[in-house]
């Protein structure tokens, strides 16, 4: 299985003859492209976000990724302004290459 940026998931057991577990790993082989994908764009956009965090002169920090949220710490005057750019870096569209 494959994520959208081409990372690759394995699943060696899938074979088993235990149907229980064979099932479970169809399970989440059917679900790692969606997932995986997911996770690689979360973490793309993380890696963006430090930079675009100091571009405007912020001195918020990033202080920890939930699912696909992330956690910042921001002064009170900046909140405004840190919400916009994260959102901005979140909604940008990651690149595939």
């Amino acid at each position: 299985m494959k994520t959208l940026f081409g990372r690759q998931v394995h699943y060696p057991e899938i074979n088993t003859r235990t149907r229980h577990c064979a099932a479970l790993l169809e399970r989440a082989a059917i679900n790692a492209p969606i997932q995986g994908s997911a996770a690689d764009i979360i973490r793309r956009a993380m890696i963006r976000m430090v930079p675009a965090l100091a571009e405007a002169g912020l001195n918020a920090r990033m202080l920890l990724q939930v699912h696909d949220e992330l956690v910042f710490e921001a002064p009170e005057d900046e909140v405004d302004k840190t919400m916009e750019v994260a959102q901005s870096v979140m909604e940008k569209r990651p690149s595939l290459c």
